[in-house]
């Protein structure tokens, strides 16, 4: 049996021992209160948050004891792969190379998931010039992480969710003083330094900082990454209205690497350099090569390959303000307003001919530009300020809980992209910053968003029958002008373009039915519109359409049940999805450089079911020592329609395995030592839209030792040490995949087995 039988077996195995549980256990627990009946652990999230209970959508969350499991570092978005239906792939272990992540659950991938920093929502996730949720938090800081894969509540803002909402809540200030301190040393030289002071509370005042360090190797070639991140949070409370202030600083660089080909990962792809496998990089060093261009010694393309010309660099700045107060016995009010300042570059090489032909397309007709003098030094700037309000306000009136809320937000983006000459155009120099070779982009564009809200809540049946009948208003006001690209230097053009996408009637109804006071049935329907993804790259095409692409729309149903008891706790769901106006992002490779240029194309309609299991399961008769978790999804995705000459009505989409599984199991040997092994495994994923290609499956096997909880010494106090192994039988595999039409796709290999060792003390 191979081990992906063997996992998917352990997964199927155990749904029903979730589903049915131990009955002694089970009699003897009939008349505890559910919420007294709990599945407890070293590292298990609640129970109830674990499930969803009283969620009318399939709803799971991991805890604080369950995210400080995982590695420390591991990024926001790297945590949601132990969740049901997530298919998260990243480039290195903690998640941390941001072109390398990619998600997609059901028939969403990562730009179509809602994102909220606590009332905060997160906006665009492009990794340039976005606001991706890895670079706004840190796991020590997380209270838990709570996702809807098929529809989050109606009340949770967002412009970019189709249905998914996952929602990041930070921990409130300590009222006691204290610190938290731990150290990491890892594989690739990686060495992480976390700090956290509580100040406790003093007449209603409390609050934390916390900043953490990052320094490490690139796992695949040469290069480094860093990051310096801080957060802070500080409250007031006064009775029992309470004003929260909190900041978020992160200062972030790192070198790329390169996306590659199957022939380039077998190594049957002729490569000048004899580069194969998953340690396919850049290069540390080039030999000299022969010149393609007279004169010219740094003119041959293979000069690209110099990992000093890829390289990624941003600091953000994020800082909210809330309010969260009751007018009265029946009445609360809460607000968020929140500013956040982005900055950053990327660089990429451009070969000589491409620079050459492009500076004669614009020298007449630009003034101040330079001949091309070898490869070109591509620089990319990003920068912006976003900021809007949150708002909401809930009303209990008999058996009605009434709520509604408005969400304002203003996002203005610059962008500046070009090419110029390095010293003799030696990629290992300095690059002449005063010697622009040609432009490709100087544009601003700014989104302005309202979204409304209103949801009434009716309690039923004693309180057993839950009803919520909710609505969502959403318009976004889009603009975009000056220079998008070439075209509009060569031709002396800076357009502005605007468009806009509403709809006043979003509705969402879900019911919650408690069958016992154990088991629940939910249900739901909701329907979401959500920003054409890539607008920015939509309107910067040279004939952009106009007006602009029609916005996502996608209509998705679920229902399902859940559990509670003394041994265990599950959760089964069954969805299907629809939507509408797919917008499907391609990669281009620009001719001379290492880089692709992304554009979007309207593919129609999407249809995707499935259905969803998740589930903890502790049983008596290993005295409590041992418990186990298991996920397990099956999904479909496919095309409902064809597009252009291209016949893909009924393929599957590309990077959307049939099946996802997880399982793994805990060891409390005693107190102070805890041990935990876990698989996951993903399924076989096509790479295209025409289904002409195909990888394989995989699955990788993890685990962690925490030893000496509850250990003391001195003024410190929980010292503690964690070993955490990601890929422990060092399988090598195919991750990230950016898809293609018709062609090969590119990927991006999966890390080998990393090892990092934790020491943490509070005091």
């Amino acid at each position: 049996m191979t081990s992906t039988h063997a996992l998917l077996g352990l997964a199927i195995l155990g749904a029903p021992a979730l589903l049915t549980g131990n009955t002694a256990s089970a009699q003897q627990a009939g008349s505890t209160d559910v919420s007294e009946v709990v599945v407890t652990g070293s590292r298990v999230s609640e129970a109830r948050a674990a499930i969803g209970t009283d969620h009318a959508t399939s709803t799971v969350a991991i805890t604080s004891d369950a995210l400080l499991s995982a590695p420390a570092g591991i990024t926001g978005l790297k945590m949601l792969e132990s969740l049901p239906g997530f298919n998260v792939q990243a480039n290195d272990a903690l998640g941390m190379y941001e072109f390398g992540n990619s998600v997609s659950v059901r028939a969403f991938n990562f730009q179509q998931i809602g994102f909220l920093l606590d009332d905060i929502p997160m906006g665009r996730s492009d990794q340039f010039g976005g606001s991706p949720i890895y670079r706004y938090v840190d796991n020590e800081n997380l209270e838990s992480v709570r996702a809807s894969a098929g529809a989050g509540d109606v009340s949770l803002a967002s412009y970019s969710s189709l249905g998914p909402i996952v929602s990041y809540l930070t921990a409130a200030p300590s009222e006691t003083f204290g610190a938290r301190l731990s150290q990491t040393f890892g594989s690739d030289a990686l060495r992480r330094t976390f700090a956290r002071i509580e100040s406790g509370e003093h007449g209603g005042f409390s609050g934390y900082v916390s900043g953490s360090r990052i320094r490490g190797d690139l796992w695949r070639g040469p290069g480094t990454i860093s990051r310096d991140h801080f957060e802070g949070k500080a409250r007031y409370r006064l009775g029992r209205s309470e004003l929260t202030f909190q900041a978020v600083h992160n200062d972030y660089f790192d070198y790329d690497s390169p996306s590659i080909s199957q022939n380039q990962y077998l190594g049957i792809a002729n490569d000048l350099f004899g580069r194969s496998g998953r340690g396919f990089s850049y290069l540390d060093d080039i030999p000299a090569l022969a010149p393609t261009a007279p004169g010219i010694p740094f003119s041959n393309t293979a000069y690209n390959q110099y990992y000093k010309q890829a390289i990624n660099s941003r600091k953000d700045k994020l800082y909210g303000l809330t309010l969260s107060s009751p007018l009265n016995d029946a009445l609360s009010l809460r607000a968020t307003a929140y500013y956040e300042d982005k900055d950053g570059y990327g660089v990429s090489p451009e070969a000589y001919a491409t620079s050459l032909a492009s500076h004669n397309a614009q020298s007449a007709i630009v003034p101040g530009l330079t001949a091309p003098r070898g490869l070109q030094y591509g620089l990319s700037t990003v920068g912006g300020i976003r900021k809007g309000i949150n708002t909401g306000i809930a009303w209990q009136i008999g058996s009605h809980t009434l709520s509604g809320g408005v969400w304002v937000e203003r996002d203005n983006y610059h962008r500046t992209q070009a090419r110029y000459n390095q010293e003799n155009g030696d990629p290992a120099t300095r690059p002449l910053l005063n010697e622009p070779v040609h432009l490709q982009r100087d544009y601003f564009s700014t989104r302005d968003t309202v979204q409304l809200f209103i949801k009434d809540t009716i309690s039923l049946a004693d309180d057993r029958l839950k009803v919520e009948i909710g609505a969502r208003s959403t318009r976004i006001d889009y603009e975009i002008s000056g220079y998008r690209n070439p075209a509009d230097y060569t031709n002396q053009r800076q357009p502005v373009i605007r468009d806009e996408w509403n709809d006043s009637f979003l509705p969402q109804v879900g019911v919650v039915f408690d069958v016992t006071n154990r088991e629940q049935l939910f249900a739901s329907y909701s329907e979401n519109m959500a920003l054409p993804r890539g607008a920015d790259d939509v309107f910067s095409a040279a004939s952009p359409l106009v007006p602009g692409p029609d916005a996502e729309r996608a209509k998705n149903v679920e229902i399902g049940v859940r559990a509670n008891r003394a041994t265990f706790n599950a959760s089964f769901a069954l969805y299907s999805t629809r939507f509408d106006n797919r917008l499907q992002s391609f990669a281009a490779p620009v001719p001379g450089s290492t880089t692709s240029e992304i554009f979007f194309q309207n593919v129609g309609g999407v249809k995707a079911y499935g259905a969803e299991l998740s589930g903890q399961w502790k049983p008596t008769l290993l005295s409590g020592r041992v418990y186990f978790n298991t996920n397990l999804a099956h999904n479909r995705a496919e095309f409902e329609d064809s597009y252009s000459t291209f016949s893909i009505e009924g393929n599957t989409l590309p990077d959307f395995p049939k099946w996802l599984a997880q399982a793994g199991v805990t060891v409390e040997a005693f107190s102070a030592a805890v041990l935990n092994v876990s698989a996951r495994h993903i399924g076989a994923r096509e790479t295209n839209f025409t289904n002409a290609e195909r990888i394989g499956g995989y699955t990788v096997v993890n685990a962690y030792v925490d030893l000496g909880d509850g250990f003391s010494a001195g003024p410190f106090k929980a010292l503690k040490a964690r070993v955490n192994v990601d890929n422990l039988f060092d399988r090598d595999y195919l991750g990230t995949i950016t898809p293609t039409t018709n062609t090969p796709a590119t990927f991006r290999p999966g890390p080998p087995r990393t090892v990092q060792v934790t020491v943490s003390t509070e005091f």
